[in-house]
């Protein structure tokens, strides 16, 4: 019982510092760096094979499948929205550019 009082005292402290920090970042940085952790999260994937590999149970491996499949689609939106970012900075090609393969500038 006491282990779970720890444990709880540590997630909610967790996640005070977590809406903190987040807090403190501007809008117009915001989805650039939350893509960005995003690819970060590909640690969660390992912890869910990690997992996988200690449950022993029909239940353990369902969740553990749902759990990494829900961590790699949070890795791939974080590369696509990413893509997406970096598409609104560069410049589009015009009808010459296109057909030619050369840039305008």
């Amino acid at each position: 019982m006491q282990a779970l009082f720890g444990n709880l005292a540590i997630f909610v402290l967790a996640l005070l510092v977590g809406v903190e920090v987040i807090g403190k970042i501007p809008s117009t940085l915001h989805t650039p760096m939350m893509s960005g952790a995003n690819a970060i999260h590909g640690v969660v994937v390992a912890g869910a094979v990690v997992t996988a590999s200690l449950a022993n149970s029909p239940v353990g491996y369902v969740l553990t499948f749902i759990a990494g499949a829900l961590a790699a689609a949070n890795v791939f939106g974080g590369y696509v929205v990413t893509d997406r970012i970096l598409k609104m900075f560069t410049k589009p090609k015009g009808p010459a550019a296109v057909a030619t393969g050369k840039d305008e500038s």
